[in-house]
């Protein structure tokens, strides 16, 4: 990212717990939850603001309807900053439906490069937009719940509600 970029952040919460929404340009550059794994510094985030300032409000009301259980599939500009392959990877992640999983092996397919499972792995890690890029719905090919930068917890928590179990018990 070039250090004269103008970025924002604001905090919002969930039933995950606070995320920190960040914008690039006012564009949602990347959405952390607390104590995630690869979560920048708080300092690289730039000007906190109001949920209430461009480009956040849709945002929310996006997050809320998804929440809720009303929304399936965000429409939202993403400013996503990775490799090429990083890209290509959370472009693939955007495809996996609500309320279905892929294994890492599965993505590498679907990516054309089927010996690439563990680097899919790692770039999936590096996901700057939890949730509306969908890293939680890739699990291990005998389908277990591997790694989740937000702690498996969450995943599994994310993975019930997106199958139906509508109580989100805050955490």
């Amino acid at each position: 990212m070039n250090s004269t970029q103008r970025r924002q952040y604001t905090v919002v919460d969930s039933p995950y717990g606070p995320l920190t929404l960040v914008a690039t340009e006012g564009v949602l550059s990347g959405m952390y939850m607390e104590g995630q794994r690869h979560r920048p510094s708080e300092e690289s985030f730039g000007e906190r603001v109001a949920a209430s300032e461009e480009p956040f409000p849709e945002v929310v009301r996006q997050l809320e309807a998804y929440f809720a259980g009303r929304l399936t599939e965000f429409d939202l500009p993403l400013r996503l900053e990775g490799t090429d392959f990083q890209r290509s990877v959370w472009a693939q992640l955007q495809r996996i439906p609500y309320g279905e999983t892929w294994s890492y092996g599965e993505l590498a397919e679907r990516l054309g490069k089927p010996n690439a499972s563990r680097a899919v792995g790692l770039a999936n890690g590096k996901n700057p937009v939890t949730i509306i890029v969908p890293c939680h719905r890739v699990i291990g090919a005998s389908g277990s719940m591997t790694g989740y930068g937000g702690g498996l917890d969450r995943k599994q928590r994310l993975l019930a509600f997106e199958a139906g179990e509508r109580t989100l018990p805050a955490g």
